[in-house]
Parts: structure tokens; C-alpha cells; sequence
């Protein structure tokens, strides 16, 4: 549970670009706001329906929310 609460407080309200989302070719260079983590560690957002999970996929932290 420690490693998801270190995502949560690095990610949640943060905008991210997907670089290369593994078997999901149609969502690299969509970006979006992480909206939530959940108990797997995968990153839920506004970029569409899949999940990003980040010892997989690629993405960077693109804008810091206030």
C-alpha cells in the first residue's frame, strides 16, 4: 500500500502525455489530468478509458497543478 499512496501523491492532479500505452497503440500522444490511482498502482485519468500502468506504459508528467 505504500508504493500506491507514493503514486497517489505523485500523479493524482497532474496532466501527463501518454508517450506509448502497451497494446494500445491509439492512445500514444493523448493527453490528460490523473484523476485517480487504484489499489493495483494503474492511473486513471481523462485521456479515455484505459488505464495507464506504469511499469509498462510510457508517459511524462507534462504540467504541475496548483
Amino acid at each position: 500500500m505504500e508504493r500506491i499512496e507514493e503514486l497517489r501523491q505523485t500523479y493524482v492532479g497532474k496532466t501527463v502525455k501518454i508517450i506509448n500505452m502497451e497494446g494500445e497503440p491509439q492512445y500514444s500522444g493523448k493527453i490528460g489530468v490523473v484523476k485517480s490511482v487504484d489499489d493495483i498502482g494503474q492511473l486513471h485519468g481523462s485521456w479515455g478509458g484505459c488505464a495507464i500502468q506504469p511499469e509498462n506504459d510510457t508517459f511524462e508528467i507534462i504540467k504541475e497543478e496548483k
